[in-house]
């Protein structure tokens, strides 16, 4: 059987391939934050969650997201809007940092994630346009391992930019990942060898970095 979850603000829809269909109310204790802030407010007319980074974590691609708790994937379909802003105090080198993290063990120990740069997707800077959308998994191979030992197999370019509402869709089979962005038909990236191999299965979370003001909504999940 295929599930499909829509995830709200608001509700928790399930709808199975039986056509069978309910509708429970979305509470806040449904999303749980790790190392971040969250609230839920109003952004252009939708209701939202603003999540920012913990100051105290000074490392990067760490456990920062809010963590969607109900959820247990392994093989499907990850589809979110996401929109971007960098704070007033963010550093120099943020980039608009967000993105979804999937398969998150049940202590957060372990999960894989897929994120976007947005600043990077219109730089003028080519090497940072090629830098626009990354994959790492937590906790032994993140960017910069993966950039060094592997340069340009984990990131590529996308159009993209701050301050707008991006499609994130995350297509996950086995040990292959695809991202396709804003309903494109191609994948911006493709992940042939998820680090944590085939068999695991765990929690989504809404994911930022350091500098970044996300923005969440129209969460989606479709699993197999």
């Amino acid at each position: 059987m295929r599930n499909f979850i829509v995830v709200t603000m608001s509700c928790f829809l399930l709808v199975s391939t039986n056509l069978f269909s309910q509708e429970i109310k979305f509470h806040e204790n449904k999303l749980e934050p790790v190392n971040v802030s969250m609230t839920i407010e109003k952004l252009k007319g939708s209701k939202v969650v603003k999540v920012v980074k913990d100051t105290a974590v000074k490392e990067f691609d760490e456990a920062t997201f809010i963590k969607v708790n109900g959820t247990s994937f392994k093989d499907g379909t990850i589809e979110v809007k996401v929109l971007s802003r960098l704070l007033e105090d963010a550093p120099e080198f943020a980039r608009g940092f967000i993105g979804v993290a999937f398969r998150i063990s049940e202590d957060n120990s372990k999960f894989e994630s897929i994120y976007i740069r947005p600043t990077n997707g219109r730089s003028e800077d080519q090497v940072r346009r090629n830098h626009s959308v990354q994959y790492y998994a937590y906790p032994d191979y993140k960017f910069d391992r993966l950039r060094k030992e592997n340069p340009e197999r984990y990131e590529s370019y996308a159009d993209m930019g701050l301050n707008e509402w991006i499609t994130l869709k995350i297509v996950v089979k086995g040990k292959r990942a695809k991202l396709f962005l804003n309903d494109n038909k191609h994948p911006s990236l493709i992940v042939n060898d998820l680090k944590h191999g085939e068999s695991t299965t765990g929690a989504i979370g809404l994911w930022v970095d350091v500098g970044t003001e996300g923005f969440f909504k129209d969460l989606k999940l479709y699993t197999h």
